[in-house]
């Protein structure tokens, strides 16, 4: 008898035991989700508007260094040697500046992107939390094409389609 109530003890605490923590997983493919949010066609056309203005400022430095190298070489056998030197030196003092000012943009597109698609970002971050609490979800993974998946299962839920939803995106 008293082994039979261990036995019972044993398969009672067991059973608890694996439905306490049973956990639930979900999968996302968060790019995709980013790709349909509100706000993201007006972050990007914003960034391309400001891409374009510093293309053109780029475009504008290059032709003047052009139009100086130009000059330079169509004169530089009449130019006394002091005369050469300057020159030579003034147009790689500008080629330096083309490529300060190469990296500025590029430091400057940066940081735009980061400010115009940070609030897209944490709006996708908060729904994501939110769906994944409403659902009972222990972790959620992140299933972009070319992150290693480990293992997958069927029962994994997939998540996108009620973030879509939170969010009123049809």
């Amino acid at each position: 008898m008293k082994n039979l109530l261990k036995l019972c003890l044993v398969f009672l605490f067991l059973s608890t035991g694996f439905t306490t923590y049973a956990q639930k997983f979900g999968h996302i493919d968060t790019q995709q989700l980013i790709q349909i949010m509100p706000g993201r066609a007006e972050a990007t056309a914003e960034l391309e508007k400001v891409a374009k203005e510093l293309e053109g400022i780029q475009g504008e430095l290059q032709k003047e260094y052009q139009a100086k190298l130009t000059e330079y070489l169509n004169t530089r056998d009449s130019l006394s040697d002091v005369a050469q030197k300057a020159k030579e030196g003034e147009l790689q003092s500008m080629q330096q500046r083309i490529e300060s000012s190469m990296q500025v943009a590029q430091q400057q597109m940066q940081q735009k992107q980061a400010e115009l698609f940070k609030p897209i970002l944490d709006k996708a971050k908060e729904t994501i939390e939110a769906v994944a609490k409403e659902q009972g979800l222990i972790y959620v993974f992140d299933v972009q094409p070319g992150t290693p998946i480990l293992y997958k299962s069927n029962d994994s839920v997939d998540i996108l389609p009620l973030a879509k939803k939170k969010l009123g995106i049809q």
